[in-house]
C-alpha cells in the first residue's frame, strides 16, 4: 500500500496518488511510479530536494574506474569490488556508507559469491545506490565493467524513495562514463544473475562471477 504522506507536513493529493497507482498497475516499479508522479506534479516534486553528491563518492568511483584495467596482483586484490552509497543523516547528501564494501581480495576468501553477498548487504527497508565491478565472460572474452545500481525496495519509506529517485540524475552525472545501470526492487531481483547479465551484454554473456547464466 502506498504511504499517505511524502513528509509529515503534507499529504499526497488524490491526483498524485492516482498517478502512482496508475503507474504501478501499468507495471512500473515503485521507484519509477514515484518519478512519474513527481514529473506530473510540480507541487509534489518541490517538496523533495535532490541530494548533493559528496566528494568521497566521486573519489571512490574514480579510483574504481582507474584501477579497473590495471595489472598486478596486489593492485587487483586491493581494488573495491562493491561499494554502497546512502543518504547522510540530514538527507542532503549522498555519501559513502562506511563498512559496506567488498574488496577484490575478499572474493574466494570471506566472500564466496560476490553477487549473493552484495544482495545480503542491502537494507530491506531503505534505498541505496551501489557500484558493482562485475566480472563476466562472453562467448569470446573475459570482461570487467562497472554497474551503477539503484536499490529501491517496496518497504522503503516513500520520502526516501523520492529523494533517491530525484537524486539519481545528479548521481549519474557525477559517475561519468558509466555504461550500465540496474534498478533493483527486491532481494530476489538482486540475486538474479541472468538479469544482471542482460544488462552487461544480453545473450552474449555466458557466465557471471564464475557461474553460468
Amino acid at each position: 500500500m502506498i504511504m499517505d504522506s511524502v513528509t509529515p507536513e503534507r499529504e499526497l493529493s488524490d491526483f498524485e496518488k492516482g498517478v502512482i497507482d496508475g503507474a504501478l498497475l501499468a507495471g512500473a516499479s515503485r521507484a519509477r511510479a514515484i518519478q512519474i508522479a513527481m514529473e506530473a506534479s510540480p507541487v509534489m516534486a518541490s517538496q523533495v530536494s535532490r541530494a548533493n553528491v559528496a566528494d568521497d563518492v566521486v573519489k571512490v568511483f574514480n579510483e574504481m574506474k582507474a584501477q579497473k584495467d590495471k595489472e598486478g596482483e596486489e593492485e587487483n586484490s586491493k581494488r573495491k569490488k562493491v561499494v554502497l552509497f546512502c543518504l547522510s543523516e540530514d538527507k542532503k547528501s549522498i555519501v559513502l556508507e562506511e563498512g559496506q564494501e567488498i574488496l577484490q581480495e575478499d572474493v574466494g576468501n570471506s566472500v564466496e559469491d560476490p553477487l549473493l553477498h552484495f544482495a545480503k548487504m542491502l537494507p530491506p527497508n531503505d534505498c541505496r545506490y551501489a557500484l558493482y565491478d562485475a566480472t563476466y565472460h562472453t562467448r569470446r572474452v573475459k570482461r570487467k565493467d562497472l554497474v551503477f545500481i539503484f536499490w529501491a525496495p517496496e518497504g522503503a519509506p516513500l520520502e526516501s524513495r523520492m529523494i533517491y529517485s530525484r537524486s539519481r540524475v545528479v548521481m549519474k552525472k557525477k559517475l561519468a562514463g558509466i555504461r550500465h545501470e540496474w534498478e533493483v526492487n527486491s532481494l530476489e531481483d538482486a540475486q538474479d544473475r541472468r538479469a544482471l547479465a542482460r544488462k552487461l551484454g544480453g545473450r552474449a554473456v555466458v557466465s557471471l562471477e564464475g557461474s553460468p547464466v
